[in-house]
Formats: C-alpha cells, structure tokens, sequence
C-alpha cells in the first residue's frame, strides 16, 4: 500500500501542486494540508481520495503556486493608510527611523486578511481531475510495487508447499518408526511374551489414527491453492482475504506439528511457520 503520487495544474488563476504519499494502515487515514480557501471543499477531497486510495495512511499536501493575478491574501488599504498618518507623525517627532513603518503597519491586526476567493464549480472539476492524477499516479506505484510482493507471496507459499510434499514422504516411515518404537518399549518393560499382539495391534492402529495428519496435508496443499487463486482475482479487498487464509494456513501447520511426534518432520514445521510469518508481513502491504 506504499507510494507517492504528484500532479500539477493550472485552475484559473491558481497553480496547485498535490502530493501524495500513502503507507500501509488497516483502515483509510488520511492526513490533509490544503490552503484555507480550500477548506468548504475539504470533506469532498476526502471522500475523493478514499475511494480511490480505499486504505492506508495517507499524507496529502495541497499546495497553492502564486502565479501573476494570484492573489492569496489582501491588504486593507484603507485601514493601513489610517495607521501610516499618526506613525509617521510620531516617528518624526521622535527622532526615529521611519524606513521600517510600512513593514510594521503590515503586521498590524486587520491589514492584511486571508483571501476570501474560492473555487468556482468549473474550477472545482478541472481541481479535482488534478486530484484525480495524483491518485492514480500514487496507484501506479502501488500497482509497481504489488508485481514485486506478488512474486514473493507465491514464493512463500511455494516453499510452504515443498515442506508438506517432504513431509508427506515421511509419513510412512513416520508410522513404521512409532510402531516399532511401541512393539520396543513393551518388550523392554513388559517382555515380548508378556502381552497380547493382536490386542497391541488394535491400540498400534488406533494411536496411529489419532496422530494421523493426512487431513491436515489435504487441507494445507487447498489453502496453497486456493491462496494462489485469489491472487489472480481482481479484488479490491483482497488483502483481507489473503490475511485470513494464511490464518487457516498456519492452523493446519500447527496442527501438523502438534501431532508429529518426529524431529524431521517438526524442521519441516519450522521452516514452513518461518515462511508463513514472511507472508503475514507482506499480506499487510497488500489493499
């Protein structure tokens, strides 16, 4: 959700500059900074820039270029003028330099006011489309940056995918190592003529049910697939989706681990939660 956007135009006799910057955030924030005969527009900007931007914390700075009828503020000439008389008057009888009078006349309360100009509804449309190209300008960016974060996200799951294919070819073996571990421990504690093989056989089989993680596996290389379409899809909230699959994900890799009861297997676990933290990370730079 990272970029910047600028456009610049004429409207009238007014030179604006916007800029843009947008970084990720969960919700749509924006910080606005606009001059004040902008202001009656201010709530229009806003909802302007959250439909095209939808999230992030965004800075939008709005800036007024003086051009040559320009005129951002005004002097009261007339109240100026009612100032210079008795200033000057006193100024000379006092001896004192009257070359700096002008400059504090102007600092003087009510001489010089903030225009009360505003934009007219032609001037508001030709603002808006520069509004616009800011926006779209910032959404490129984004666009540029998604192509990147994309590549990685996919990798990501890639990697995940390669582990519960090396954990699948363990499976067996898994199994045959937690049988003979049992038949083991029995004979050692027990002796091999002291307890009943068929009836081991049963609590073996049921054991090995309970620890089973075919469903988990199942479900794991769904989700992979499933994440790898939606990012095909032209969504606007696919961010979200994304974030609440990798959830499901990490669940099944959980699982997966809490049932393993293999040290092979449980590397193979780590690797993929190490992998499925990297993707949470990136998920949040994506709308």
């Amino acid at each position: 959700m990272t970029g910047f956007g600028r456009a610049e135009q004429n409207v009238g006799d007014k030179t604006f500059l916007v800029d843009i910057k947008s970084l990720n955030g969960k919700q749509f924030d924006c910080n606005l900074k606009m001059p004040a005969f902008l202001k009656p527009f201010e709530f229009d900007i806003r909802k302007r820039l959250s439909e095209k931007l939808q999230r992030g914390t965004i800075d939008c700075t709005i800036s007024l270029k003086q051009t040559g009828n320009a005129k951002p503020v005004s002097i009261n000439i007339s109240l100026a003028k009612a100032y210079y008389q008795p200033i000057a008057e006193l100024s000379k009888e006092l001896g004192l330099d009257d070359s700096q009078i002008l400059g504090n006349i102007l600092k003087l309360p009510e001489v010089i006011t903030p225009t009360s100009d505003t934009l007219t509804e032609e001037e508001w449309l030709t603002f808006k489309a520069i509004l616009d190209s800011a926006a779209d300008d910032l959404n490129q960016h984004r666009l540029e940056e998604g192509k990147v974060l994309e590549q990685d996200l996919l990798k990501r799951i890639d990697n995940i995918e390669k582990e519960e294919q090396l954990i699948a070819s363990l499976e067996p073996q898994r199994k045959q190592k937690i049988r003979e571990g049992l038949v083991k421990l029995l004979e050692e504690n027990v002796g091999a003529e002291n307890y009943d093989k068929n009836r081991l056989e049963q609590e073996i089989i049921f054991y090995i049910e309970k620890i089973d993680i075919s469903e988990e596996q199942v479900r794991l290389r769904n989700h992979c697939d499933y994440f790898r379409n939606m990012l095909r899809q032209n969504d606007a909230e696919i961010g979200k989706k994304l974030s609440f699959l990798l959830q499901e994900i990490g669940r099944e890799i959980n699982t997966t681990g809490a049932k393993a009861y293999d040290a092979t297997i449980q590397q193979s676990v780590v690797i993929m939660k190490d992998e499925l933290e990297k993707a949470k990370e990136q998920v949040l730079n994506v709308l």
